[in-house]
């Protein structure tokens, strides 16, 4: 019955009444005619589980997936916060039982055998030490091994992860492979190796907690001031700024909230990030909605560098370059951080390419050197070029009038040529070559003009255009 139905996951009362998972549809209605089914939504579940790690933040920020229905936290050095080892298992399930999860949770020396503990049905404290002890019971399957593996472990008369421990390694590394051997020690405690978390870590954290949850703006808000405050004296006390900063906001309903600020400079200034959550949190196009109110707020700093205190000019250009990155914040902060640009340099001989826009919150890149060997480039240019009529007194000279926009222009100074050849290690390498002309006409106006192509040299009638204007 390959196109059968079969049950995906079961409840606890479920499992009670002989049902298992893989049992055809038909076969569990038969034993349950009122059997509750629903649709399996592999998609509904990842969001979930991607959600209940969002909310075990609170605790740790080293959360990681494992598989499709378990996290993995790393507590090192979190636990004195609540109260120890078994205080903080209580809470934390006591805090996910509340939204109606049942799990299992165990607190040991490595992930490993925390996994197969819980997995098995265990929980509770394991022991300094004592990992080997606890998981020796524990059938081979709680390795997660390849299911030809078990079954080959198995058939050899090991049931048990102590039946696999009192052998010797190098026999079952030439059968089954040296990847046994790994999950092996990593379970018993012999070999720790740290979890990946799914969001980076931060440089540094502050963050509040309420008995109470909050939910009026005013306290949000001042919550949020204080963590600032926090964090600036983090910062200067380790001789850094903050790039990227974040706010989660923890509900009493585990939902989470998070908002990110970038700056364009390094800064702990506390009025200047203030202002940037405020114009955030203005700006956002769904409000901060509390719920039930939240009981945990965090700040976060993203991203640090070194940050020294900064020493005003003669000539005020500090004040200015400040103010300058404090509007470039703010208008990030309000429009979006893609919707704020400047202008970058490239390296390359190309007009065409010698500029490009970025985001203007990101780290400035290092300084291009302008081309020495070529006509000065002109602050304002066209793009697209736009076409021109020339007369020129021989083929490749430069141009003696030319007509743009239905104005005839009469050519009284021209330097040039500059020629400019497509870049060879790009697709339109086969591009005509470009000769570039400054030119100034009877009025005093310069121009920047350039040919396409060359007089019996390349194919087609060459063109002209201008590119530019001097001021």
């Amino acid at each position: 019955m390959k196109g059968a139905l079969r049950l995906s996951a079961i409840s606890a009362q479920a499992r009670a009444v002989g049902l298992a998972p893989g049992l055809t549809l038909a076969d569990a209605r038969a034993r349950i005619p009122a059997l509750a089914v629903a649709d399996h939504d592999p998609r509904a579940d990842a969001g979930f589980l991607e959600r209940i790690a969002d909310d075990c933040d609170r605790w740790t920020p080293l959360v990681a997936l494992d598989g499709v229905d378990g996290l993995v936290l790393d507590i090192t050095g979190c636990t004195h916060l609540f109260g120890g080892e078994a205080t903080m298992r209580r809470h934390v399930m006591e805090h996910l039982q509340r939204h109606g999860l049942t799990l299992h949770a165990v607190v040991a020396g490595t992930p490993e055998a925390a996994r197969a503990l819980a997995r098995c049905g265990k929980g509770g404290v394991v022991p300094v030490g004592r990992e080997a002890d606890c998981v020796a019971p524990l059938p081979i399957f709680a390795l997660d091994l390849p299911g030809e593996t078990v079954t080959g472990l198995s058939r050899a008369g090991l049931k048990t992860i102590g039946d696999l421990a009192s052998r010797p390694g190098t026999p079952l590394a030439a059968r089954f492979g040296e990847e046994l051997l790994t999950r092996l020690r990593r379970t018993l405690g012999h070999e720790d190796v740290r979890i990946v978390p799914r969001r980076p870590l931060p440089a540094c954290i502050a963050e509040r907690r309420f008995a109470e949850p909050i939910a009026r703006a005013e306290d949000v808000g001042g919550a949020l001031g204080l963590l600032i405050d926090d964090l600036a004296l983090m910062l200067e006390a380790r001789g850094e700024g903050g790039r990227a900063f974040e706010a989660s906001f923890f509900r009493a309903d585990g939902a989470v909230r998070r908002i990110a600020v970038e700056t364009a400079r390094s800064s702990r200034d506390p009025a200047s990030l203030g202002w940037l959550f405020h114009e955030k949190l203005d700006a956002l196009a769904d409000p901060l909605d509390p719920g039930f109110g939240f009981d945990l707020v965090r700040l976060a700093v993203l991203r640090a560098e070194a940050l020294a205190p900064a020493q005003v000019s003669l000539d005020g250009r500090a004040i200015e370059e400040e103010e300058v990155s404090a509007l470039v914040d703010r208008l990030a902060a309000r429009l979006g951080r893609d919707r704020v640009l400047r202008f970058m340099m490239r390296d390359t001989h190309d007009p065409a390419r010698a500029a490009s826009l970025v985001p203007a919150a990101d780290p400035p890149p290092p300084a291009c050197p302008m081309p020495e060997d070529g006509l000065a480039r002109p602050l304002m240019m066209f793009d697209p070029p736009q076409p021109i009529e020339a007369l020129a007194e021989v083929p490749d000279g430069p141009p003696l009038r030319f007509r743009w926009r239905r104005v005839l222009h009469e050519v009284v100074h021209a330097e040039g040529p500059e020629r400019i050849a497509a870049e060879w290690w790009r697709r339109e390498h086969d591009a005509p070559t470009r000769d570039y002309y400054r030119v100034e006409n009877s009025q005093g106006r310069r121009f920047w003009l350039f040919r396409v192509g060359l007089y019996d040299r390349e194919p087609g009638p060459p063109r002209w255009f201008v590119h530019g204007l001097f001021p």
